[in-house]
C-alpha cells in the first residue's frame, strides 16, 4: 500500500490547490458578511432584525434581498456546487499516479478557472463569460473522474 505523504510532489500539488479552493469557498462567507454590513441589508433570518450591538438599528427592509450581498451569495453557491467535486476527483485522481506535470495543469487550471470565474461573476460580466470560464473546470473534474474511473475498473 502507498503512503500519503506531501513530499509526492502529485499529492503537494493536490494539496495546494485543494487548500487555495476551501480557502476560497470559505472567503466568500466571509465576504458576504462584509457586504452585508456594507449595505446593511440582505439578512435572511427574521431574528436577524433584532436589536444587537451590530445591528442597534434594526429595521424590517435589510431582511429584503439585496443584488451586492445576493451576487456573492449566488458565487458562494456555485463554489458549493462544483468545488467538492473537484476536492474529491482531485484525490481520487493522485492515486491514479499520473504524470505530474499533467496533474499540476489539472490542479492549477482549475484553480485558475475558478478565481477567474469570480473575478467574472464578481465584476457583473455577462452569462458567455462566466461560462467560458466555467467550463474547463467542469471538463478537468469530468477528466479527473472519468480517469480515476478507469484506472479502478484496470482499464
Amino acid at each position: 500500500m502507498q503512503t500519503l505523504s506531501l513530499s509526492d510532489p502529485i499529492l503537494a500539488a493536490y494539496a495546494i490547490a485543494a487548500s487555495l479552493m476551501i480557502l476560497k469557498v470559505v472567503a466568500m462567507s466571509w465576504l458576504t458578511v462584509v457586504r452585508m454590513m456594507q449595505e446593511n441589508a440582505g439578512l435572511r433570518a427574521p431574528e436577524d432584525i433584532k436589536p444587537t450591538r451590530l445591528n442597534p438599528n434594526p429595521d424590517p427592509v435589510q431582511l429584503q434581498p439585496n443584488e451586492r450581498v445576493e451576487r456573492v451569495r449566488r458565487i458562494q453557491m456555485n463554489d458549493l456546487e462544483n468545488v467538492p467535486f473537484f476536492l474529491v476527483a482531485g484525490f481520487l485522481y493522485t492515486l491514479t499516479a499520473p504524470p505530474l506535470w499533467l496533474a499540476q495543469l489539472l490542479f492549477y487550471g482549475y484553480a485558475v478557472t475558478r478565481f477567474l470565474h469570480f473575478g467574472a461573476y464578481f465584476t457583473g460580466q455577462i452569462h458567455d463569460i462566466r461560462a467560458a470560464l466555467w467550463t474547463p473546470g467542469s471538463l478537468i473534474i469530468i477528466f479527473m473522474s472519468v480517469r480515476v474511473l478507469l484506472a479502478a475498473l484496470g482499464v
